[in-house]
């Protein structure tokens, strides 16, 4: 068998192309790697990307909670306070009632501005048998106040039913059972079965019925009719009001 024997020149030219493909090959490997790299380094800077953004919008999220908490918060908060001052408002007006209650006198004088004339149990030719009451000399349409709280009982002309002799009248019963009585009116403002406060307007002074001038008979009763009076001054005086 014949060798076969390489040219050298051809030897070196051979090595040289397989050196440069060689050469070829590690620089496409190269290059291949440096392709992968670069596409592979867009595909993280997107992750990164990604997760900054949801970061960022789990902590808008979160502040946009807390500040909804914040607000509904305050929203109770002033509720609270609404309802606290509201609170607090009707108990300082429930107290200024009662204090005002308290300082309101539970009798008062029948008018305001007169001139004592006949009193109690006096003597004349003007009635049957003596005085009955306290008469007030006023002028006709002056305001007859309730001496005190109670209910109306009597009210209209004929003394109420009590007669002829005490004009227009009105007759009022109080909590501790006596009665009141106003007699000689120009003009009624109440009637049978009103209640009335203390120091209430009910009637107008006149001179109606046995009267010899414009007055107010007034008189305290231990029952609603004719015959059952007392002493009005000293009964006043009792209550706290002095005429």
């Amino acid at each position: 068998m014949s060798k076969r024997v390489m040219n050298p020149a051809a030897r070196v030219t051979a090595v040289a192309l397989a050196a440069a493909g060689l050469g070829a090959s590690l620089v496409a490997g190269a290059g291949s790697a440096f392709a992968a790299e670069g596409k592979a380094a867009p595909i993280a800077l997107g992750a990164a990307t990604t997760t900054s953004a949801a970061v960022s919008a789990q902590a808008t999220a979160l502040k946009q909670a807390a500040l909804e908490q914040a607000a509904v918060k305050a929203a109770a908060a002033k509720q609270a306070a609404a309802k606290a001052a509201a609170v607090k408002a009707a108990a300082a007006k429930a107290a200024a009632a009662k204090q005002a209650a308290a300082k309101k006198p539970s009798w008062v004088k029948p008018v305001t501005k007169y001139t004592l004339t006949a009193s109690y149990n006096q003597g004349g030719a003007m009635w049957t048998n003596k005085h009955s009451g306290q008469d007030f000399a006023v002028p006709v349409g002056t305001a007859v106040k309730a001496a005190g709280a109670g209910t109306v009982v009597k009210a209209g002309p004929n003394g109420g039913g009590d007669g002829p002799a005490y004009g227009n009248a009105i007759v009022v019963k109080h909590a501790n059972g006596k009665y009141s009585q106003y007699a000689h009116l120009s003009k009624i403002k109440v009637s049978v079965g009103q209640k009335v406060a203390a120091g209430q307007t009910i009637a107008l002074s006149g001179n109606t019925g046995n009267s010899s001038g414009p007055h107010l008979h007034f008189e305290i009763r231990t029952t609603p009719n004719y015959g059952s009076s007392l002493n009005p001054a000293a009964f006043l005086r009792t209550m706290g009001v002095s005429i």
